[in-house]
């Protein structure tokens, strides 16, 4: 371990980020009218038994992968909590607002202190967030940690905002990427061996039963909790739910520290020609890629 401190830097490189996001599901028709015709994701490609969408400025945001008449994924186990769609501002989040809100769905939400959250679940229960960054100026770290609550969302005042732009909802913006992913785990003391020990995200904020990590002082870039899935195994890949999800880093030279310790550390690695496959202790699939 000396070693390897020596010659990597303690953490990932503060450029890194979430990328695409595969998805299986039951049925790509039916999905592709929650998501499509809904939501507003844009068709970007389709081909049998899989789709990409994404937003107004090309941005590839999801992958659905058909897995023809999965079931949905238990709570009680690991693998896919929610993936969490970033929007470029707040008067965006109004408009989504009223779009889900007049399509007649279920809608969650919370007040993160440095982020506004809708919450949905698509057709198979696959989880999803989407959400608004306070500006970073007004977020408050204390010992490394940065403040986030739950709290109700001013609702009201999203509606007001959107209806004051005098814009509906068509599709997701350009600007619009994937914000974070947030995982369900057995057990949060590995899942942070793992995601900060070794692969090297700064720990940005801890408490019972759940863990955020991040790169370059961001609220978090994946989320992991152990609430409903406290002591599961590997995650399925017979339900709907997580195929795999990337991690973009900016270039080589950031590629090759995290390498470095896992082979440090003998986590197995398939190594491709613009980036690493690997897995979580849960069998969660990441493509850690070059962007």
């Amino acid at each position: 371990m000396e070693q390897l401190t020596s010659v990597t830097p303690k953490s990932i490189h503060p450029a890194t980020h979430i990328g695409l996001v595969t998805l299986r599901v039951a049925q790509l028709v039916r999905s592709l009218a929650y998501y499509v015709d809904i939501l507003g994701f844009q068709l970007q490609e389709q081909t049998p038994g899989t789709a990409l969408l994404g937003a107004q400025d090309g941005t590839a945001l999801l992958r659905l992968l058909e897995v023809a008449g999965i079931p949905s994924q238990p709570r009680s186990s690991s693998g896919l909590y929610h993936v969490a769609i970033l929007l470029p501002s707040r008067t965006d989040l109004g408009r989504f607002l009223l779009r889900i809100a007049e399509a007649g769905l279920e809608i969650g939400q919370g007040d993160h202190i440095v982020s506004e959250a809708l919450y949905l679940s698509d057709p198979d229960e696959n989880g999803l967030e989407v959400y608004r960054d306070r500006p970073r100026a007004g977020w408050t770290w204390q010992d490394g940690l940065v403040k986030m609550g739950v709290g109700p969302v001013d609702v009201r005042g999203l509606i007001a905002e959107a209806r004051q732009s005098g814009q509906p909802w068509e599709s997701m913006p350009a600007g619009t990427t994937v914000g974070h992913i947030h995982l369900r785990v057995g057990d949060v003391a590995l899942a942070r061996d793992f995601y900060h020990t070794t692969l090297g995200f700064d720990v940005v904020q801890q408490m019972h039963g759940a863990l955020f990590v991040s790169a370059g002082g961001y609220h978090h870039h994946v989320g992991l909790n152990s609430w409903e899935s406290q002591g599961a195994g590997q995650a399925s890949q017979h339900t709907a739910g997580l195929q795999v999800y990337e991690i973009l880093v900016p270039d080589r030279a950031a590629l090759e520290p995290i390498q470095a310790r896992l082979t440090a550390r003998n986590v197995p690695y398939q190594e491709l020609s613009n980036g690493l496959n690997v897995a979580d202790p849960w069998q969660n699939q990441i493509l850690i890629r070059i962007a």
